[in-house]
């Protein structure tokens, strides 16, 4: 064998071993992959929803004021509203009445690869329980675990 074909093996085996390394690094939860991180950040986001829709079922604008950014923009229509007092004025009419106008629940969620941004996606119901929206919300992670709302805008439901 020659020396190019020596080296060539030796790099083969080298690769191998990292490999081999990197696995057994992965198998043991000492080095992770971006999957487990997304869908860890998902799960997170998708309770944070949750979470924000309940203040609507639970009647507590305080506590849906809490998950507005100070930067919020809520859209509807063509009109935006902007700011976290902006939002939350308009949108304390929806607390008003005893039983909630309307509920919505996440199916959807998404988050960069960063960290910083995610999408959650689902079906706005009626108090009849007759879905007639979709909504679409942008949160961003403001510190560590603190999501908070920034976008926001409901489209109507086609069957």
């Amino acid at each position: 064998m020659t020396d190019n074909g020596r080296n060539k093996e030796k790099n083969v085996n080298v690769r191998r071993g990292i490999y081999t390394i990197i696995a057994v690094l992965m198998a043991s939860g000492l080095v992770a992959s971006d999957e487990p991180r997304s869908t860890d950040l998902e799960k997170q986001v998708a309770g944070v929803e949750r979470a924000f829709a309940r203040t609507m079922a639970d009647r507590d604008h305080a506590a849906f004021e809490s998950f507005l950014s100070e930067e919020a923009v809520f859209l509807s229509g063509t009109t935006a509203r902007r700011g976290k007092r902006a939002v939350a004025a308009h949108w304390k009419g929806y607390f008003t009445e005893p039983d909630a106008p309307f509920s919505w629940e996440p199916e959807t969620v998404s988050v960069l690869a960063s960290g910083d941004l995610a999408i959650s996606t689902g079906p706005v119901w009626n108090a009849e329980g007759k879905r007639t929206s979709t909504y679409t919300s942008i949160w961003k992670q403001e510190e560590p675990g603190v999501w908070r709302i920034v976008f926001d805008r409901g489209n109507k439901y086609c069957e």
